[in-house]
Parts: C-alpha cells; sequence; structure tokens
C-alpha cells in the first residue's frame, strides 16, 4: 500500500484525513513516523500558499507523497478576518482554542443578523512522483454557515471554530455533530472530494 505523509501535527486533524482517506489505497502516516519534527514559517498570503509550503517542505524531507493543508474562519463582517491567520490571531502567546473562540464572538457582538455569514475554508496541496516527475495540485473546501450570538459550550481540541459556526440547514452548531457527523461535512471532505483523482494518481504509482 502507497504510504502518503500527512504533514500535519495537529492530532486531530491527523485523525480526520486517516478517517476521510480510508476509502483509499493509502497508508496515511504522520510525521512522527518518520521522525520529521521541524516545521516551515506559513509565509504565504493565502491557504492555498500556506498549504502548498508546507506540502514542498515535507515533500523534500521525507521523499513521500505528502498532503498539507492550510485553513481557517473567514467571517464576511469582519472583512474575512481571521482568515489565513486563524491559528495566529491573537499572535502566539494568546491563549489557545477558548480564547479564539471567545474573540470570535467578542468581535461579533453588535453584527446585526442578516450579516453574520462565515465559512470554513480549507487548501489541501498534494506533492508526489507520478510518470516519473514531481506533481503539485492544490485543491479548495468550503463549508458556510453563519456565526451565532454565543458559542457551543464544548471545544472541539484543534478545531476550535467549530464551536462558533452555526448551520442552519442542520439547524445545529458544527461542534455539536459526531466526528463522522462533522468529518463527512467538513471542508476538509469536500476538499478530498475534490482531490479524488489526484489520490488515485499517488496510490497508483506506488
Amino acid at each position: 500500500m502507497t504510504r502518503l505523509l500527512i504533514a500535519t501535527t495537529n492530532p486531530a486533524k491527523l485523525g480526520e484525513y486517516r478517517r476521510l482517506l480510508r476509502d483509499f489505497a493509502l497508508e496515511a502516516i504522520s510525521l512522527r513516523d518518520v521522525g520529521i519534527e521541524n516545521q516551515p514559517p506559513e509565509t504565504g498570503a493565502s491557504f492555498a500558499e500556506n498549504a502548498m509550503l508546507k506540502a514542498r517542505h515535507y515533500f523534500e524531507r521525507s521523499r513521500l507523497a505528502t498532503l498539507a493543508d492550510d485553513g481557517g474562519l473567514e467571517i464576511d463582517a469582519l472583512g474575512g478576518e481571521p482568515g489565513v491567520r486563524s491559528h495566529r490571531w491573537l499572535g502566539d502567546a494568546a491563549g489557545g482554542d477558548r480564547a479564539l473562540v471567545a474573540e470570535v464572538i467578542r468581535r461579533m457582538g453588535n453584527v446585526e443578523e442578516n450579516r453574520r455569514t462565515a465559512r470554513l475554508r480549507n487548501a489541501l496541496a498534494l506533492v508526489y512522483r507520478a510518470g516519473g516527475e514531481v506533481r503539485e495540485r492544490v485543491v479548495e473546501g468550503v463549508l458556510g454557515g453563519i456565526i451565532p450570538r454565543s458559542a457551543y459550550p464544548t471545544i472541539t481540541p484543534g478545531f476550535p471554530y467549530r464551536s462558533v459556526l452555526f448551520l442552519p440547514e442542520r439547524g445545529c452548531y458544527l461542534a455539536e455533530l459526531s466526528e463522522e457527523e462533522q468529518a463527512r461535512l467538513s471542508q476538509r471532505r469536500i476538499a478530498v472530494e475534490r482531490a479524488r483523482a489526484y489520490l488515485l494518481e499517488i496510490a497508483a504509482a506506488g
């Protein structure tokens, strides 16, 4: 079975990708499995640029087909913030997931109902060898919703913004759903589906 390096240090994200890739003939392995600890600086101006920076970085060090992603929350009333800075929105020394959730609710406090639209966006980058050459591919997945007046009380470690994205068509917060349901609906699943042909190419390349 072809090995695919999932280039993330987030255990929750690694677990989600392993669930999403179960239908492919791919062995999803972690950075820890290959003994890589260093992380590249995320200097891109977009999710797609950051995802490709990471995919190239880890492909060059592992020589394995590599999947990396970058993503976060875009809130229309905040001009797209936190956007590409979603995980660094409050600075490196800020209080983690709970602080990010609290800041979203605070900044959206006075925003009227018809301006509370938002989305989780994920850019998925692949770097791999096929047909005797290195190939690079990027796709994106988006899951839309609204920012409610209060956050869901339980925060999924590593996925804070799922507690502030309400899905009107489901009548619930994203964070309310089971892990399997979240994975089935998520922006990552959408991106994986859009990358299906590339993932099958990786599997076939062996």
